[in-house]
């Protein structure tokens, strides 16, 4: 007869236990990220200029402008804009851009751009009033006056690779060319010159410059 010891039983437990977990972690499907969020390395939301953050943010600035945004909060290096749209009668969208320009390691700068679309619908309610009666107690009516106002429903970052390109190549528009410009010329240096030389005893000069002897008339 033979007997089987614990720790082969143990062994053989642990085998199977790990197979079983294995099998489980085979069949589970990978979760997708929130949203569709990849942090894929993509340049959707990003272009680089070679030009300094300021004068980036300016042609940012001129691009939103010329499509009838209206700026908002602005600064040197960021900004805010925000355009309206009416696709129904009951139904108001606003976009919203904001843009930040960073400089770049080793000259020029990168502007980084998101927009958010927010969606408002109409909310009306129709205000009403108590009229008391002996009889019938208190009784609700409508008294024909209403209230309306926006609600917002929605908001959603907008992720259309087709917008942003569109939106950088209007940047790029307004973005000072640096082609066909002279580069500056040099500074100008200054050559330090040699001083004049010194007369020698044995130089022609010299000799003409020395006194004539008187000769002997002897």
């Amino acid at each position: 007869m033979f007997h089987v010891r614990p720790t082969c039983r143990f062994a053989g437990l642990a085998i199977a236990l790990a197979a079983a977990l294995s099998a489980c972690g085979w069949n589970r499907k990978a979760e997708p990220p929130p949203s569709g969020e990849t942090f894929a390395a993509d340049d959707t939301y990003s272009r680089t200029y070679p030009v300094p953050p300021a004068t980036a943010c300016e042609a940012t600035r001129r691009a939103l402008l010329g499509q009838g945004y209206v700026i908002g909060e602005t600064a040197a290096d960021a900004l805010e804009a925000v355009k309206s749209f009416q696709p129904e009668s009951d139904v108001h969208t606003q976009l919203n851009v904001r843009a930040t320009c960073v400089p770049q390691t080793g000259g020029g700068s990168i502007v980084f751009v998101n927009a958010v679309q927010d969606r408002y619908e109409l909310n009306t309610t129709v205000k009403s009033a108590s009229i008391g009666a002996s009889m019938l107690g208190s009784v609700s009516l409508p008294i024909g006056s209403s209230g309306a106002n926006l609600v917002r429903v929605a908001s959603n970052t907008v992720q259309n690779q087709d917008f942003y390109r569109r939106f950088f190549e209007r940047v790029a528009y307004y973005v000072p060319s640096t082609e066909g410009l002279a580069p500056p010329p040099p500074p100008p240096v200054f050559e330090t010159l040699p001083p004049d030389p010194v007369p020698s005893s044995e130089s022609p000069a010299a000799e003409a410059d020395a006194p004539v002897g008187v000769m002997d008339p002897r």
